[in-house]
């Protein structure tokens, strides 16, 4: 290729990789059965550029996209309105229920849920059929028995009572 235009030092590096079982092929790499991955640096091969310091580099800027994309279909990529001040209130809304799903996932949740996508999370615990009721001086939790996550659920209830209340 004629690198020609960009900046000197400039290099296109090619990975070839296996694809992962289920994995949709491009045209492309239909061919060899192998997936590939092309990207450009310009980051000098002394400055830290070596090939094993930029592979790492491509692959967590992929974790950044991966989260992109579970933005997404949490809210920030569908906007109600023609309307620029309900827009960034729906902003708001979908940046915060984010941080929350992030912090949940943190906190509360451990084993398949604690890197499960916004649309699990949906389904196994946020629209579970259960009801939080205050008796006695405690907070109880009611959850149908036959809920398959009713075990995750209520662990993550008991993880969210203990934490310390903030101070005011």
């Amino acid at each position: 290729m004629d690198l020609s235009g960009y900046p000197d030092g400039t290099r296109i590096i090619v990975r070839r990789e296996r694809p992962h079982p289920g994995a949709q092929l491009s045209l492309f790499d239909q061919d060899e059965g192998m997936r590939h991955q092309v990207f450009l640096t310009d980051t000098p091969v002394a400055g830290g550029g070596s090939i094993q310091h930029l592979e790492v580099r491509h692959r967590a800027h992929a974790r950044v996209e991966d989260h992109i994309r579970c933005g997404k279909t949490t809210g920030f990529g569908r906007f109600p309105s023609r309307h620029f001040a309900i827009n960034q209130v729906w902003l708001e809304l979908s940046l915060t229920a984010i941080d929350l799903l992030a912090w949940a996932r943190i906190l509360l949740l451990d084993g398949e849920l604690a890197t499960a996508e916004p649309k699990k999370l949906r389904y196994r615990v946020l629209h579970a059929a259960a009801r939080i009721t205050r008796g006695a001086r405690r907070l109880r939790l009611r959850i149908a028995a036959t809920w398959p996550w009713r075990h995750e659920l209520t662990t993550a209830f008991h993880r969210l009572a203990a934490l310390p209340r903030p101070a005011t």
